[in-house]
């Protein structure tokens, strides 16, 4: 795995020691992350299922201000926090060992710039995150990874082979359909 752009271009980073972690592709890590990029510079990130950190450190290298990195797994967290330090993320980034559906509970609307949600497969996560930020927009612009057949609510997905992304944006507490 290596950080696509910005200032620590091309730095390979390690994914945990976990069998059950399903790294984002670089394809589409790159896609994603060229769909938000605008909205990326001094923005407060939050990636949730955060894994390798892959998603919130890239955000940080393109210029974002602070990102807040959620995950349950012991693997992940020390994984997290090995990845930051080769990169120097300093103060930057913030790492919560949580399950990321309860922290997304206790947030208000516009807590994050924008958030990454890359949870597991098969469980119907995506859905309850999409559910969540439809109740209360904690985000102004989310990104949910999912399989391609899972159909989220709706957004504005796109498809690269058996994933998805779909994203919802909100401005002043209103929802639109597609990433400006």
């Amino acid at each position: 795995m290596r950080i696509v752009a910005g200032r620590w271009r091309g730095r390979r980073i390690r994914p945990p020691a976990d069998a059950r972690v399903r790294p984002t592709a670089d394809r589409v890590r790159e896609a994603w992350m060229s769909i938000v990029n605008r909205h990326l510079v001094d923005a407060r990130v939050l990636d949730l299922f955060a894994g390798s950190g892959a998603l919130g450190l890239e955000a940080l290298s393109r210029g974002a201000a602070s990102a807040d990195l959620v995950e349950v797994s012991a693997a992940g967290v020390r994984a997290i926090r090995d990845n930051a330090e080769l990169l120097g993320a300093g103060d930057a980034l913030t790492i919560h060992r949580a399950d990321a559906m309860r922290f997304i509970d206790r947030l208000e609307p516009g807590a994050y710039d924008v958030a990454f949600a890359d949870p597991p497969y098969g469980h119907g996560l995506s859905t309850a995150v999409a559910n969540r930020w439809r109740a209360v927009p904690f985000a102004r612009l989310i990104g949910i990874e999912h399989e391609s057949k899972e159909t989220l609510p709706d957004g504005d997905t796109r498809r690269y082979g058996t994933t998805s992304i779909t994203f919802y944006h909100s401005e002043s507490g209103v929802r639109e359909s597609s990433v400006p």
